[in-house]
């Protein structure tokens, strides 16, 4: 049987080839809020491995806060361009330092100035405040950007469950769901 981590990165080797899409790692991760409601965000695809599928965020943006208190989430690649789904169902850890810092140093000076100066997710009265904040930092090279803030990082999820949808035109998709359990992946169809 293939292995469905293999398969993932088949998926989104695929999808990234020649893509149409601006954002072409982007997947959709879903948390719980505090008052137990579904709360669905896109990020950035990091890596896919048997370790775990890694984005990275705020620590303590709303989702790591959500995931802080509940590591139950669910991942949602959509794309369209090459008919291809694929949802994951999986716990949450945060990376450890050396990996985050790894993953910090891949972003662009004007994201790690960004990253620094904003507080995802809180109040903002003004946008401008930002973009003064980010033409201080710019005019006074006050800041090492390359030096990771420490409520930056990101989450390696592993997986439940791994359902692949093939799209068709006749609406019959094909749905592959694999399911670990005590560590042996088991593949069984969902209808359309």
């Amino acid at each position: 049987m293939e292995h469905p981590i293999q398969r993932f990165l088949i998926w989104w080797e695929r999808a990234i080839k020649n893509s149409p899409l601006k954002q072409k790692s982007a997947v959709c991760v879903s948390t719980i809020n505090n008052e137990g409601f579904p709360a669905a965000r896109f990020v950035d695809l990091k890596s896919v491995s048997n370790d775990g599928i890694v984005f990275c965020t705020y620590l303590d943006s709303a989702k790591g806060k959500e995931i802080s208190i509940c590591n139950k989430v669910a991942l949602t690649a959509w794309w369209d361009h090459i008919g291809y789904q694929i949802r994951v169902t999986g716990r949450a850890t945060p990376l450890p330092d050396e990996e985050a810092d790894r993953y910090w140093k891949t972003r662009t000076t004007d994201a790690q100035i960004t990253t620094h100066v904003c507080e995802q997710s809180q109040p903002l009265a003004n946008p401008n405040e930002l973009v003064d904040k980010v033409a201080a930092i710019n005019r006074d090279n006050s800041l090492n950007p390359s030096i990771r803030p420490i409520n930056w990082g990101g989450y390696s999820v592993v997986a439940h469950s791994i359902e692949f949808l093939t799209f068709k035109e006749d609406r019959l998709h094909l749905r592959e769901l694999f399911t670990l359990n005590d560590g042996v992946w088991t593949k069984s169809f969902l209808q359309p």
